[in-house]
């Protein structure tokens, strides 16, 4: 926004409903990428797609966007995806929250080291995340899973990552940029 001083010509109510459609467009697209990945379409590994879906973007979003994406709402997005996945009550609430916690504090040198440094990083905080849903998953019943489900969670959301940053990144530069209102 134009901080100068003068006399501009108020928005109307159209340039205002463009502007949070725009501003509200990560939070959409991750809710509505969430619900769709949770419906029974009998898919193979449809199960895990939702959270790596649920944590790229919200990685993403917080690193370009991060007004766009408040802890508030990262909450409510953690507990939908707890809501409509398998896992016990808070733990991707807990899980994004942190993410975004690291994201928004290295947000001031993490984009300028390019994309290959930004996907490591993506990478550690999926390893970190599949590591913490299967010590939950562990903790709330009582035994002792299996740790290749937490592996192949971890592959497959770090492998999908530069996949989904594409289609992010055209997004934001197009029809979710704030700018072009």
């Amino acid at each position: 926004m134009d901080k100068t001083p003068g006399i501009r010509p108020r928005r109307s109510w159209g340039q205002r409903l463009d502007r949070a459609a725009r501003h509200g467009f990560p939070a959409a697209i991750t809710i509505a990428g969430m619900i769709l990945l949770a419906a029974p379409f009998g898919l193979p590994g449809q199960a895990q797609l939702m959270p790596a879906f649920t944590l790229a973007a919200v990685f993403f979003w917080s690193l370009f966007r991060p007004t766009s994406l408040p802890p508030p709402l990262t909450f409510l997005l953690g507990l939908l995806a707890d809501l409509l996945g398998e896992m016990p009550l808070g733990t991707n609430v807990l899980i994004l929250l942190l993410t975004q916690l690291l994201v928004v504090r290295s947000r001031r040198y993490l984009p300028q080291k390019g994309f290959l440094f930004v996907w490591l990083v993506f990478v550690a905080v999926a390893a970190v995340a599949a590591l913490l849903q299967w010590g939950f998953a562990c903790l709330m019943s009582w035994v002792i899973y299996p740790p290749i489900a937490a592996l192949a969670q971890f592959l497959l959301t770090a492998g999908l990552y530069p996949l989904l940053a594409m289609g992010f990144t055209q997004a934001h530069r197009s029809i979710a940029a704030p700018e072009r209102v």
